[in-house]
């Protein structure tokens, strides 16, 4: 038998955690190490820059991707999530969500354009760890509902 006949809904109900934890582990490589990374070793600032505007454009659409994918997997007709662990987390995957929207879109053409970078570039920082923040509550909320499996 091949194996995605074999797929069950109980095996379904594990993709939305594989989704968060894609989702705040692609947060933390990408912010927490790569980025810094990237300026410890490129030889000019502007460079390691550049570079970290082209990832962290990358982590926004990963961002809003696993976000609509948690979405549907709480909304849909049979959902994948318990309804009081999809309750919970809705507020974090929405607030996420709008926090990658905004850096994107208002946040980073300011860095870009270097005005006020200070200003900017603190309030980007801010608004990545508050979505970092919502995508671990995210994450830690599906892995406290998963059911216990029976021994086997």
């Amino acid at each position: 038998m091949r194996w995605w006949l074999s797929i069950t809904y109980e095996s379904m109900t594990r993709i939305p955690i594989l989704l968060a934890a894609l989702w705040w582990g692609s947060l933390t490589t990408i912010g927490f190490l790569v980025v810094p990374l990237l300026f410890a070793h490129l030889p000019q600032a502007a460079m390691a820059g550049a570079m970290a505007a082209r990832l962290f454009t990358a982590q926004t659409w990963v961002s809003c991707l696993c976000a609509l994918l948690l979405l549907v997997c709480s909304r849909s007709n049979r959902p994948l999530l318990p309804v009081p662990a999809a309750q919970g987390i809705f507020v974090f995957i929405v607030s996420a969500m709008l926090l990658a929207l905004m850096s994107e879109f208002a946040v980073a053409p300011r860095i870009v354009a270097r005005e006020n970078l200070r200003l900017w570039h603190s309030i980007g920082s801010a608004m990545f760890v508050l979505q970092w923040i919502c995508a671990g509550a995210t994450l830690w909320k599906l892995a406290g509902a998963l059911p216990e499996e029976a021994p086997r």
